[in-house]
């Protein structure tokens, strides 16, 4: 099992440092004036970096490269408390001369169902996390795609809910 460790200091009003156990200062904030991103937005961010880290090391190992990456997430958030995210879509963009798209479903899908923490931890709750791709394949085959690779959650994960012991 692996521990991971922060710290939270508030520095004034609703801006707060988050002093991580690998080193790196993370900076919240909410209040007027807002200076920095908040804990929910921040959220958002630390699924689309998991999922893209998982999806650009899969490409790797099927030998697909990209010229281009970048991922956009939309999340939907309740008014009421708790504020949750009840659906999350995330659309990786992906531009390359001869990127395969069962290539890119198949990282994306492994990313969303096995490897992304991120993902599994919201698709054991009550957010529905769409996938997408959008390809734009510039090579001698060009293509301009788009589609939904899986829907994950709410609550469907129960394989993660069995393992949590008290």
């Amino acid at each position: 099992m692996t521990i991971k460790n922060v710290v939270v200091h508030n520095d004034a009003g609703m801006h707060f440092t988050a002093a991580t156990g690998s080193g790196f200062p993370v900076t919240y904030d909410s209040g007027a004036g807002q200076t920095a991103p908040g804990p929910t937005e921040l959220l958002l961010a630390a699924l689309a970096s998991c999922t893209a880290m998982d999806v650009v090391s899969i490409l790797a190992k099927k030998r697909q490269s990209f010229d281009r990456y970048d991922i956009h997430v939309r999340g939907d958030q309740r008014d009421g408390y708790p504020q949750i995210f009840t659906r999350i879509d995330v659309v990786h963009e992906v531009e390359g001369p001869a990127v395969q798209v069962e290539a890119l479903r198949r990282s994306i899908e492994l990313s969303a169902t096995k490897y992304c923490p991120v993902n599994a931890m919201l698709s054991a709750g009550a957010t529905e996390v769409h996938h997408a791709y959008h390809l734009v394949r510039t090579g001698t085959r060009p293509l301009d795609e788009f589609g939904e690779v899986i829907v994950t959650g709410p609550y469907r994960r129960p394989d993660l809910l069995k393992r949590v012991t008290r």
